[in-house]
């Protein structure tokens, strides 16, 4: 089955401006999640849907292909991933007959792992009927006792009747890890939610990061280079 990977960057961050060219440890943060695809030899083509003419020379640069140009209405703060992934696959134009398996991954992912992308195409291909497969991992603290700061400044618990229970008592919850979502032509174009009814292919916790935040970024970067170094002995 053909596979291609896309990978959503579009030019206007806020949180973060231009967090998709922006460097990180020394390259282009774009660059860590091309490299994986590219080292995971499991895609006919590594596809950058960009708005951006920057972010589509970095990505050229690093070795993915930039094809088209994303338009405005889909590079906004509302753009939604799937209407990403959606036009990407109409703008290849493969053809319908075409056994088309596509991998969303996201440009701000520099702990992905060429091994993961594998793992989730494997669990994509071993199930009957496949269903869509996503990457995700373990929140680190039981969301149960989770609390939010009403309109007086104080802690109001979510599920009070939570809070004389013991950690090990309460079920383990897990969180999109925001790395990485397989799924075949047809699948896309049904709109999945990658959640309910879908494949979690579980993470290891120190290995997830999201990247919406200078804090975010900061802690990333320290996290990634002890990780590379473990790696390197």
């Amino acid at each position: 089955m053909k596979a291609i990977c896309v990978i959503p960057a579009r030019g206007g961050s806020r949180r973060i401006p231009r967090k998709n060219v922006r460097p990180f440890r020394g390259q282009p943060m774009i660059a860590w999640s091309i490299q994986a695809a590219l080292a995971s030899c499991c895609f006919d083509q590594v596809v950058v849907s960009t708005d951006d003419h920057e972010i589509a020379t970095v990505a050229i640069d690093s070795g993915a292909s930039v094809p088209f140009l994303r338009p405005a209405a889909l590079a906004d703060d509302f753009a939604g991933t799937t209407d990403v992934v959606v036009h990407a696959i109409e703008q290849l134009a493969l053809g319908a007959s075409t056994h088309l398996l596509v991998c969303c991954l996201y440009a701000t992912a520099p702990f992905v792992r060429p091994e993961d992308l594998l793992s989730g195409h494997a669990l994509w291909l071993a199930q009957n009927p496949s269903r869509p497969v996503f990457a995700a991992a373990t929140y680190p603290f039981p969301i149960q006792r989770g609390f939010v700061i009403n309109a007086d400044g104080h802690a109001e618990m979510l599920q009070p009747d939570c809070y004389h229970m013991r950690s090990q008592d309460l079920p383990e919850t897990y969180h999109d890890a925001g790395q990485f979502y397989w799924a075949d032509r047809t699948q896309w174009l049904e709109r999945p939610q990658f959640s309910h009814g879908n494949v979690p292919l579980i993470l290891p916790r120190w290995r997830v990061q999201d990247v919406d935040t200078e804090e975010d970024w900061r802690q990333a970067e320290l996290l990634h280079e002890l990780i590379y170094n473990l790696d390197q002995g």
